[in-house]
């Protein structure tokens, strides 16, 4: 299992020296975006790669950020780009030249329901 490197983790000392203590959901909210990543770019060692890079790169960019606001609003950003990962992002392969097989995981599989054009007419009992 790939894990990103311990230096690329954001610094506790920047976080903790302001009024709140930032250290425990900003590193939590990291190792949740790196597990997600890991998980959604399966053996793509390319998009792997890049998402790592940009993980690491925009964390970095803010981490000398000290105000609680904007500290709040880039928590927030970051928790939806990971729930967006997980929940929105499938793989592909082209297989053709006019062809690709999708790679769905098994928790973006859903049971099917139907859909009709009209609505069926219930029995009356």
């Amino acid at each position: 299992m790939e894990w990103p490197l311990l230096s690329e983790a954001p610094s506790c000392q920047r976080l903790q020296a302001d009024e709140g203590n930032w250290c425990l959901p900003v590193l939590k909210l990291f190792k949740s975006l790196h597990r997600t990543r890991q998980e959604v770019f399966k053996n793509d060692t390319r998009a792997l790669e890049a998402a790592r890079q940009k993980i690491n790169q925009e964390f970095k960019n803010n981490q000398g950020e000290t105000s609680e606001e904007k500290i709040n609003e880039l928590l927030k950003i970051a928790s939806d780009v990971e729930v967006i990962l997980r929940t929105s992002v499938i793989q592909a392969v082209h297989t053709d030249s006019d062809k690709i097989l999708l790679i769905p995981r098994k928790d973006l599989l859903q049971d099917n329901t139907p859909y009709f054009d009209k609505p069926t007419k219930k029995h009356e009992s």
